[in-house]
This record gives C-alpha cells, sequence and structure tokens, in this order.
C-alpha cells in the first residue's frame, strides 16, 4: 500500500532506447516547408467491424468489454463463473469509484480508518490526513464482477458463459484467431458443448493461471497464495469494523506479506498470503485469525476461498494481435498485494489501444497497435511497482524489519504520502524537508531493527 517518496525511484528506470539514437542532423534550409504524415498500412475491414474476444470476465475483463463495445468493435467476453468469488481483500482506490463511474451502492464499506499491527501486536492508527470525502471503497468480487460485465453487456459485448480450452493462431497477418470453448447454456446440462468463435484479436485476462498467456508462451512468474475465509461476527463486533480495516504483520502471519481484516456488508473478510512458504498457508491463516481472535470471537466462517496472485510480470505479455491484462499479464503490486484498480486500468488502456488503432473497428489492428498500450502502462506504473518491491524487500524481510515499519507508519507525513498515492495512482508531490526527515528516520528505524534482530540472534544462540 506504501507509495512513500516515490520519486526517487524514478531513476531505476532503465534509459529510454530514444537517448540512444543519434543526434538529428542539422535542418536543410528550404523556401517551403515539408510535411509528412504517416499513413495507415493495415487492410480495411471489410462487410464487418473489428472482432476482439476477451477471455476472462474481471474487473480487467469487463472494463476492456465495454470500451471496445463502445468504440465500435465487435466484442466477446468469454467467463466461465459468472459468480466468482476471488479470495481477494476488495480494496479499491478512491480515484477507481471516479474513474470507472461506479455506483456507490456496489461499495460495501467506506474505510476512513486503518490498523497497521506489528508482530509484537503494536497498533498504529492510519487514516489522520484523510479529509472528510476521502475512503478506501470495499466491495465484494461477485459484484463489481458482475456489475462490470453486465455494464459491457449493456454497450454492445456479448458475454457468454464459457470455458476457454486454447486458441489457434492465424496463418497470415489478417487470418483469424480460432477460439475453442465449452459453452454453458443451461439447455446442454453439467458438460457443456464444444464450441468455437473466429476472432481479429485476444485480450487474455484470465487470471494467474491464464490459458491464453500460455497459449502464446508468454513464460512463468513468482506467485503468492492468497487464502482468506468470509466470516459472520456478531453486530456489536461488526460495529467495530463498521469504517476499519486491519493489517498484521509478522513471521506468525505470514514470512513475506501481511493478514489482513477487511469489513465488508455483513461479515468481515480474513486472510493472509505467502509466496515463500505456500505449503503452510493454513498455518498463517490460522495465526490471522488468533491475531484478530477477541475482535471476531463468536464469529461463523461462510466461505473459504483462495487463488493464485502473481508478484511480477510475465516476461512476455504481446504476441501478435494477443495481449494479457490484469493478473495474466502480472499486474499485482507488490507490498500492498493491490490488483483490482491495476486489472481493470490495464483492461480499459488495452481496450483503447486497439479501438484506436482500428479506427473504431474499421481496420485490422498489427502488433505495433498493441503494443501502445504497454509502453503506455510501463511508462505509467513502472515507479510505482518498483517503489513497492524494494519496500517489501526491506520491510518484509523480518520481524524487527516490520516493527520498524509499523513505527514508520505512524508519521503523519508517511501517511499523506502513502494514502495520496494509493487514492489517486499519482506521485504525490513531497516535501523536501520532510523528505530529508523522512530519509533520516527511516535509516534511524532500520537501524535499530537491525540491533534489536542482532540481540534476538544472540539470545537464541
Amino acid at each position: 500500500m506504501a507509495s512513500i517518496a516515490i520519486k526517487t525511484f524514478v531513476g531505476l528506470r532503465q534509459s529510454s532506447p530514444e537517448s540512444h539514437l543519434p543526434k538529428p542532423l542539422p535542418a536543410l534550409t528550404h523556401h517551403r516547408k515539408l510535411r509528412v504524415a504517416a499513413a495507415k498500412t493495415s487492410p480495411k475491414v471489410t462487410g464487418r467491424n473489428l472482432r476482439v474476444a476477451i477471455i476472462g470476465g474481471g474487473p480487467a475483463g469487463g472494463a476492456a468489454a465495454e470500451t471496445l463495445a463502445k468504440g465500435g468493435i465487435e466484442t466477446f467476453l468469454i467467463e466461465r463463473k459468472m459468480d466468482n468469488c476471488k479470495p481477494c481483500g476488495g480494496a479499491i482506490p478512491l480515484c477507481m469509484v471516479g474513474e470507472f463511474d461506479l455506483p456507490l451502492d456496489i461499495i460495501d464499506r467506506r474505510v476512513t480508518k486503518m490498523k497497521m499491527i506489528s508482530p509484537s501486536n503494536v497498533a498504529v492508527d492510519i487514516g489522520r490526513t484523510l479529509k472528510p470525502h476521502e475512503y478506501i471503497g470495499m466491495v465484494r468480487r461477485e459484484v463489481l464482477d458482475a456489475y462490470l460485465r453486465e455494464r459491457a453487456a449493456a454497450a454492445g459485448a456479448a458475454v457468454i458463459n464459457g470455458l476457454f480450452l486454447k486458441m489457434d493462431k492465424p496463418t497470415s497477418k489478417t487470418a483469424p484467431y480460432t477460439l475453442h470453448y465449452t459453452g454453458y447454456d443451461g439447455k446442454t446440462g453439467g458438460a457443456g458443448s464444444k464450441e468455437t468463435l473466429e476472432v481479429d484479436a485476444v485480450i487474455g485476462a484470465d487470471g494467474a493461471n491464464s490459458r491464453v498467456a500460455k497459449s502464446i508462451g508468454a513464460g512463468d512468474y513468482e506467485y503468492a497464495i492468497a487464502f482468506q475465509e468470509r466470516i459472520k461476527i456478531p453486530d456489536d463486533k461488526m460495529k467495530y469494523y463498521e469504517d476499519l480495516a486491519e493489517m498484521y504483520v509478522g513471521d506468525d502471519v505470514s514470512p513475506d506479506f501481511y493478514g489482513w481484516v477487511f469489513p465488508k456488508c455483513d461479515h468481515v473478510a480474513v486472510g493472509t498470503g505467502t509466496v515463500t512458504h505456500k505449503g503452510d498457508i493454513k498455518k498463517f491463516q490460522s495465526a490471522t485469525r488468533l491475531r484478530a481472535r477477541d475482535k471476531i470471537l463468536g464469529g461463523k466462517i461462510i466461505r473459504v476461498e483462495a487463488h493464485p496472485i502473481p508478484e511480477h510480470p510475465r516476461p512476455k505479455r504481446l504476441a501478435d494481435r494477443v495481449a494479457l491484462v490484469g493478473d495474466a499479464a502480472g499486474y499485482v503490486t507488490k507490498c500492498s498485494g493491490e490488483g483490482i484498480y491495476f486489472a481493470a486500468k490495464s483492461g480499459r488502456m488495452c481496450a483503447e489501444a486497439i479501438v484506436e488503432g482500428s479506427e473504431n473497428g474499421k481496420r485490422m489492428v498489427e502488433e505495433g497497435d498493441l503494443r501502445k498500450y504497454l509502453e503506455k502502462w510501463d511508462k505509467t506504473y513502472w515507479p510505482t511497482y518498483k517503489v513497492l518491491d524494494v519496500l517489501q524487500k526491506v520491510f518484509y524481510r523480518s520481524n524487527p524489519a516490520r516493527e520498524a515499519f509499523v513505527e514508520m507508519c505512524a508519521d503523519e507525513y508517511v501517511q499523506k504520502m502513502t494514502f495520496d498515492s494509493y487514492l489517486y495512482k499519482k506521485v504525490a508531490p513531497g516535501n523536501p524537508l520532510e523528505d530529508l526527515k523522512l530519509a533520516v528516520n527511516t535509516i534511524g528505524s532500520l537501524v535499530r531493527a537491525n540491533a534489536l534482530r542482532r540481540e534476538m540472534d544472540k539470545s537464541s544462540v
């Protein structure tokens, strides 16, 4: 969740290829100026509009489908689980509500307070810098995903209840992709029926286990296992979580992530995740429940969920006329594990590139059209991912380091920078003097953490 002093990490980005280009020759003197206009080389689509299929109906797929349909593309969205309940904390930033025009009635809770709880159970209250209108939205994925799919359908997308199996690649630059899927129309029974669909381009929005990614040889990535229980707690205890969320850090709840208690409409979502110790996930989940036991006492588990979450982008996110978005591309942030906004945003950006490249569905698209989406994505969000990766490596590596992290979270300037960056997905402008103070405090916290770790090591010998 933290995005502290993000500006200082921008320099980690690799140099732009443009910096290695030769310097332009001096301009020649002419009496009249020459104007060169690039011509569109892709052929026009005749007798129909461009056809695009989106595989996966989560936030990425729903946002992509709506954008394509509104942009004149013949759009097909294939989703197997229409009641998808991905084990997700369900936190969305304030900017997503306005940017994606989300109705307030699909937001279960407006969180204005958070407690960050250290390994030694030191709790720091976060949220003091929020303005009266600011909050973190808490949603249920089955509600959000269904809403985005329904809106895509209203815009003209064909929503198909089906399981994507494989695709046959085109034999030429303008030949179609042939998708194979099992369709479930309610008439053929549980087994479904074998179906095919021909399209001009494909967007893979089918999550961490993406079959689209496998079909283009996108490569593997490290992933975390998220485990979550939805717990119905007594009304008096639910009152405590009315506008409050909790995050627990410590080796007991996760060696490399955090545990959470996030409020929903009539229950709380209690979960944790890990990359390095997947086999121990149930043990970590029990520890998370134990840390929160007094506040969820008397609760009844109403649902248990588990799902892989990518830890970094795939080595390959694009091939010809196939592009990956959301979890399929690996767009989940380190440190915070946030993915909903980035999924929806990537789906929309990819779709916008297709609409623009096809001139609203009138022309065939090429790999270069889809690559514009990747270039825009990396330019906009690469620094954020890099910063959060660094923070996770620095502060999640040991209990003393986590104690230092929680100590830092008590600083009002840290909270302001963190929330401003999280809520609006923009780099919050910092104060140079405060940035220097923050750097000094960070070093001090880490020094104390390292000293504490050495003492702990001595006592364990």
